[in-house]
């Protein structure tokens, strides 16, 4: 699992894959959160505030991954032109 995390490029997709989820977490509990008129279950409407919280820091993390990989990447295509 940890070889996974060792090459730039995996850690890249990944992070792009996790600022997605992210972003779409975040959205869809704006809208079940504050805009949907509707009524829902206690618990759905909960699910929704908690993604307003979870979307960000998935977010957050998606984007420390993301520059992450692309220092690594950039550091290593320096080594080999050197």
């Amino acid at each position: 699992m940890f070889a996974f995390f060792e090459s730039p490029l995996n850690v890249l997709h990944l992070s792009s894959k996790i600022l997605v989820a992210g972003l779409v977490m975040l959205l869809a509990g704006i809208y079940g959160a504050y805009l949907y008129q509707g009524h829902m279950p206690i618990a759905l409407l909960v699910a929704m505030h908690a993604m307003t919280i979870i979307g960000p820091t998935l977010l957050k993390i998606g984007y420390v991954m993301r520059l992450l990989s692309q220092y690594r990447l950039g550091r290593h295509h320096a080594a080999v032109v050197a």
